[in-house]
């Protein structure tokens, strides 16, 4: 789930002096530890007076006498630029990632049909939802990405001043969840914000939507599928979601016109020339639809509907809304796009891109993972060798470099 940023000055002197010396010394100094501990002490009465018990708080803390080191470095990393739409949804829409959402399909489809009859909502989107959120569960498997949530909501409770308010609402309610039994303490793991199981949702977040589908009697997001994607369903029932329709059309635009912002009906989309691009009417002309164009005028652009909006309360972000609906439609077997994004590079596929870390490792330039994310390291890899090898430096996974390792 997206994380919504907050910031609130500390209402201690005390803390606020330990926050100091925990942003100026390093993360393992016993200054900043008794600042840590000394937080987590305080806080304590807080939680009790928010109904947690004093036993289980204790219990949760049980073990943890200092910040997170690697929530800290990921809550100071800021993107140095927004990448470009191309950038994102080959990250997330590609072959393997619909290959494996049709396996998932057919392995889960007895709990997707009840799960489908019950909530109205697509299969496709909440397996779509799944890749976008743990890459099937294969994320919660890596020790190197999961974190203690309790430990990482106090980290930032106490050392974030912009997330300070977010992460002790969402660690009052990691303990409220513990109390309640549906996960026990050495199970809670989740982002480095706190965002939990398969299907990635902050602890307040699950308090409101958590499902137990499997009829186990815990609601187990972390383990148990059915209650994984029940969940996601959930939530997007009760936030609108209208079942039998889908999220949006990709269109055609005539060459050199301006269309005016804000939402019209279908038929009055059509009357200014946007039609499908695979020529089919839209289902219900009167129904309310806005353009999008997430890639400019020379990508794909979309007319989206309702279930578009209702996607964006999972995240709200219109490429992850558009990169869900996308790789949806590709898993149920309605084919990809008819314009693709534009980029300055041919593309590689998704066993390409694994080839291209791979070779980049055999020169010595990448260290990472060869799961074929092009990722920050993946990047700076690229632009390494291309910068040994007299080419533009641009960072780009193109069929251009990879031929260039091949041949070399």
């Amino acid at each position: 789930m997206s994380v919504r940023n907050a910031a609130k000055r500390f209402t201690s002197v005390v803390a606020a002096a330990s926050l100091s010396l925990a942003l100026l010394m390093p993360a393992g100094s016993a200054f900043a530890d008794a600042g840590f501990r000394q937080w987590v002490a305080s806080f304590r009465a807080t939680a009790v007076r928010s109904g947690v018990s004093g036993a289980v708080y204790d219990q949760a803390f049980q073990g943890i006498s200092d910040a997170d080191p690697v929530v800290l470095e990921k809550a100071r990393y800021q993107p140095e630029f927004t990448a470009p739409a191309w950038d994102y949804f080959d990250n997330r829409v590609h072959d393997q990632s619909v290959a494996v959402g049709q396996q998932m399909a057919r392995k889960w489809k007895p709990w997707l049909d009840r799960i489908e009859a019950k909530y109205g909502v697509d299969r496709y989107i909440l397996l779509a939802i799944w890749s976008m959120e743990s890459n099937y569960g294969e994320i919660l498997k890596r020790d190197e990405v999961m974190r203690n949530v309790v430990r990482s909501l106090a980290t930032l409770g106490y050392a974030d001043r912009r997330r300070s308010k977010f992460a002790r609402t969402q660690l009052i309610a990691a303990l409220k969840i513990l109390q309640r039994g549906d996960i026990d303490k050495s199970h809670l793991s989740g982002s480095w914000a706190g965002a939990m199981g398969h299907t990635q949702f902050i602890p307040t977040s699950y308090q409101a939507y958590a499902v137990d589908m499997d009829g186990d009697g815990r609601r187990d997001i972390w383990n148990s599928i059915p209650d994984a994607l029940a969940t996601a369903a959930n939530l997007l029932r009760k936030n609108g979601w209208q079942a039998g329709k889908t999220w949006g059309y990709e269109v055609s635009l005539p060459d050199g016109k301006k269309f005016p912002a804000g939402s019209k009906s279908l038929s009055q989309w059509q009357a200014l020339g946007v039609t499908r691009v695979n020529g089919k009417p839209f289902k219900s002309g009167a129904e309310k639809a806005t353009l999008k164009i997430p890639g400019g005028r020379g990508g794909p652009a979309f007319l989206m509907i309702k279930n578009f909006s209702v996607i964006k309360r999972y995240n709200n972000a219109d490429k992850y809304a558009v990169a869900v609906g996308l790789l949806a439609d590709e898993i149920a077997g309605y084919g990809g796009l008819v314009q693709d994004w534009k980029r300055p590079f041919t593309k590689l596929s998704f066993e390409e891109r694994q080839e291209l870390q791979q070779r980049l490792s055999q020169y010595g330039y990448y260290d990472g993972k060869f799961d074929g994310k092009i990722g920050e390291g993946s990047k700076a890899a690229i632009m390494a060798f291309q910068a040994k090898a007299g080419l533009t430096q641009d960072g780009h996974p193109s069929m251009e470099v990879l031929k260039w390792l091949r041949q070399n």
